[in-house]
């Protein structure tokens, strides 16, 4: 069972809330700056957009490694917006293995396509310690309806996860070892770093070894072997949940890494 709370960021008002039930009602704060940088790479806000998605109201959740925020199956009803930590989608297979599709960082909507569909055909786990902001479906439609501009930002934030998706099937398909192993590496050092999550040419990548390989397609055998390549080259090490870029060049060399895919430039007239 997920842990769930919701939690004022503002550690001042704390004295003002006695209980956790009184705790709970104040769903009405502004979300994070970090979503609206993420949408700001990409896409046109004004000051009354940002005003708009300030407004939102949601729930705050913290979540265990593990945890799952929804499951294959499920009805949406709400968006998961990463505020600290990593989430990842995956599908469950029929042998109980994971497939693990893509990983979500802060600033991330991790399930935005849900708003459109009916169900999830995939799950979403937190990969480590993560929070996130859960806004309604309802309520983002009515702020599609009154500011269209923030519909067609959300809309292509979508469109850059298709994008993310195709390279991910490229990059798993096509490309082997050392070479996969980097560009995973380098596309998830360059997302961390856009929305200031890199700390001394470092930044979290809290998978376990069985999780890198349901994400690589690869085996624990064969992760560890091309690890080690990347060690031995001084491009890049992952140790204790932590992704160190010792030399990017080398890095996005050896992977094949053109960033263009993710889109982080303002993009046409909207």
């Amino acid at each position: 069972m997920m842990g769930a709370l919701y939690r004022l960021k503002n550690p001042e008002l704390y004295h003002l809330i006695k209980n956790q039930s009184a705790l709970s009602a104040l769903v009405d704060m502004a979300p994070p700056d970090a979503l609206l940088r993420k949408l700001k790479l990409h896409s046109r806000l004004d000051a009354q957009d940002v005003s708009a998605v300030r407004k939102l109201s949601f729930t705050y959740r913290e979540m265990s490694a593990g945890d799952d925020f929804c499951r294959q199956g499920d009805k949406a009803t709400s968006c998961a917006i990463v505020d600290e930590g990593m989430l990842g989608r995956y599908h469950t297979m029929s042998d109980g293995k994971r497939q693990y599709i893509s990983l979500h960082i802060a600033g991330d909507w991790a399930d935005a396509q849900g708003l459109f569909l009916d169900h999830m055909d995939h799950s979403i786990c937190a990969m480590g310690r993560a929070s996130v902001y859960s806004i309604p479906h309802q309520e983002l439609f009515k702020l599609f309806k009154e500011r269209p501009q923030i519909g067609f930002v959300v809309w292509r934030e979508t469109l850059i996860d298709a994008a993310i998706f195709r390279m991910t099937i490229t990059n798993n398909s096509s490309r082997h070892g050392a070479a996969r192993l980097a560009h995973f590496f380098a596309e998830l050092y360059y997302r961390a770093n856009a929305v200031d999550l890199v700390r001394g040419g470092a930044c979290a990548l809290p998978l376990n070894q069985t999780q890198l390989g349901e994400t690589l397609g690869m085996s624990i055998a064969t992760v560890n072997r091309n690890l080690q390549k990347l060690r031995r080259s001084g491009a890049a090490d992952w140790s204790g949940g932590r992704l160190i870029v010792k030399n990017w060049s080398k890095l996005t060399a050896i992977g094949g890494f053109d960033p263009s895919y993710i889109y982080q430039k303002v993009q046409g007239k909207r």
